[in-house]
């Protein structure tokens, strides 16, 4: 079956259809992974986008259920240079085009994604439909322009229930803005004591918890869209150690006093270089986003930058400079190095200990029974 997709600025690129049948619209956006297309396909920070791959084959070793992101593939659509039915891998269970057709995602082959990313990285990121209907240009741009963008993307990846994963060390509240599964792992393979809440929690609720240390996880979209994200996380500033990544690096950001931006195409792949100012070490990132910090915004506040990328040299970290608070613009729980930026899990457990001894509390069965000797 034929599909066709159609850019904002007219462009229309013709190819065959796998996946489901349809029609979706969503913001173009393009990944330099050449492996890694699964948990592409499965990161909720891709959530109402159109992805393109631009490493030319995908669907070569199939798709397993360990390496999933999340508990089901939140993209619009899928584009690729050639897509493989007959995968070749001994942990495959079934194909690509069985998963996009299972959660009713459209996929388009056998179009030039070379031409269609420079045409992004030229143009910048554009909005996008894509269909398997017989339509004309012009009746597709028609149905494109008739539709918006999604700004409420945030709330379709949280969760919407509290749940925990026990643990016998550190209790981590990790804010749901969309996480993926990784952070979750890196957390849990370190004994903590990990407490999953949705994203719209206030910071009452979570005092409630008793956390030692609270993770602002990874989303998509806009991070001025969730605002009141942000307000929270100055409410606990200062209160508990803070680790951001991805978006919740810029709600971070965004809660000291800092700005964000949109970037002309944005950082998606495994292989952006960043360069660690206080060391001057270069690590290899996995990156998806389509946002920053912007760098003048920094001054007046009390952050301090941390990462910078060594491509565009846009900000990928900061730190409190009063707080014990920090923030990663990339994904440390992937592992494009292959573990190369895991060690600020690490960092953050530190942190949390040294806070615990600069602000010893009582202990919750001390208060209990200074309570009941109180009431006695």
């Amino acid at each position: 079956m034929q599909a066709k997709l159609l850019l904002e600025d007219g462009t229309l690129f013709t190819g065959r259809s796998f996946g489901a049948e349809g029609e979706t619209t969503g913001e173009v956006v393009f990944n330099t992974g050449i492996t890694g297309y699964q948990e592409v396909l499965s990161d909720p920070s891709y959530c109402g986008q159109i992805v393109t791959m631009t490493y030319p084959l995908i669907g070569n070793y199939g798709i397993n259920r360990d390496d999933f992101e999340s508990v089901r593939p939140f993209i619009n659509g899928f584009v690729v240079r050639r897509h493989e039915p007959v995968p070749s891998n001994w942990r495959a269970q079934y194909t690509i085009d069985e998963l996009l057709r299972e959660y009713g995602i459209i996929g388009i082959s056998d179009i030039d994604t070379r031409m269609l990313t420079r045409r992004i990285r030229h143009q910048g990121t554009m909005r996008g439909i894509l269909t398997t209907a017989a339509l004309s240009p012009e009746e597709l741009m028609e149905r494109l322009q008739a539709t918006s963008s999604s700004i409420d993307q945030v709330s379709q990846t949280s969760t919407r229930h509290i749940y925990s994963s026990p643990g016998a060390k550190e209790r981590i509240v990790l804010i749901d803005y969309g996480a993926k599964s990784g952070i979750m792992r890196e957390l849990t393979q370190r004994g903590c004591d990990v407490v999953v809440v949705p994203q719209d929690t206030t910071a009452e609720q979570i005092r409630r918890l008793h956390p030692d240390g609270i993770q602002l996880s990874n989303g998509p979209g806009d991070p001025k869209d969730v605002m009141a994200a942000a307000g929270v996380i100055a409410e606990l500033l200062g209160e508990y150690p803070i680790f951001g990544i991805c978006l919740g690096h810029q709600l971070f950001a965004l809660a000291c006093g800092a700005d964000t931006e949109k970037l002309k195409f944005g950082h998606r792949g495994g292989n952006h270089p960043v360069k660690d100012l206080s060391t001057g070490r270069c690590y290899i990132t996995s990156q998806n986003h389509g946002y920053t910090v912007k760098e003048e915004s920094i001054q007046g506040t009390d952050l301090e930058v941390t990462h910078i990328n060594n491509n565009d040299k846009t900000i990928e970290g900061l730190k409190h400079s009063k707080y014990p608070a920090f923030s990663v613009q990339y994904h440390p729980e992937a592992a494009p190095g292959p573990f190369d930026n895991s060690y600020l899990f690490d960092r953050f457990l530190e942190m949390i200990r040294e806070h615990k001894q600069q602000n010893p509390k009582k202990t919750r069965q001390a208060e209990m029974m200074a309570a009941v000797k109180g009431a006695r």
